[in-house]
């Protein structure tokens, strides 16, 4: 699997972006789609996962409210982001962890592929 995120750039607190992860190869629909971000001298952290049915979702506390994952039958899955805020700031990176149910996976390590990141910059 191979996956390609676009959709970062630079937007001032409050504003919104959408983030796109292309995934190519097969058996997308037996992947968990995870969003992680890591942020300068920061750990890198799960944002958002989204089963492999679309129907069970997680969201880290620090974005509920104000992040969606998506995911389509095209193998693409969105982070559509609201309410952007500084601390936002990050090189975002969108992850497939094969799965054999369908649940979410939050430890990093369950992910076996990832995309390039794409840097999102939100200033005050």
């Amino acid at each position: 699997v191979q996956l390609q995120a676009s959709g970062g750039g630079l937007v001032q607190a409050g504003g919104s972006l959408r983030l796109s992860c292309v995934a190519s190869g097969h058996s997308f629909d037996t992947y968990v789609m995870g969003w992680f971000r890591q942020a300068p001298g920061k750990e890198r952290e799960l944002v958002a996962a989204v089963a492999r049915s679309g129907r069970r979702i997680y969201y880290a506390d620090f974005v509920k409210g104000r992040f969606t994952i998506s995911r389509g039958n095209a193998k693409t899955v969105w982070l559509t982001m609201n309410g952007l805020k500084p601390e936002d700031t990050a090189v975002y990176y969108c992850a497939a962890g094969p799965s054999r149910w369908d649940g979410v996976k939050i430890r990093r390590g369950d992910y076996e592929y990832w995309g390039q990141g794409t840097l999102v910059t939100v200033s005050s």
